[in-house]
């Protein structure tokens, strides 16, 4: 398969796992809301055996508008960077 959509990915768990879609989907809002929430305090969080979200600053820096070549100063800010775990490396590998 290609891309997967949301949808398809609620509808093969549901499958899967035997419970009802609108539980699937329910789980993975909770979910995805407690990673936004433990990012966002502790400044990580952690999916054992895939990966890990991690808050980053990034400091201010220069950069070139590619279209006119003119230095420009871009602002410092935070980011979410996505480490993935060995365990995934190995079993893609």
């Amino acid at each position: 398969m290609a891309k997967m959509t949301k949808s398809q990915m609620m509808a093969t768990l549901a499958e899967e796992s035997g419970l009802a879609k609108k539980d699937v989907v329910m789980l993975l809002e909770k979910m995805t809301n407690m990673a936004y929430k433990h990012v966002k305090s502790d400044g990580e969080f952690t999916l054992p055996g895939i990966g890990k979200l991690v808050k980053k600053h990034r400091a201010a820096r220069a950069g070139r508008n590619p279209a006119t070549g003119a230095t420009i100063q871009i602002p410092a800010k935070t980011v979410v960077k996505f480490r993935v775990a060995k365990a995934a490396k190995e079993a893609i590998l």
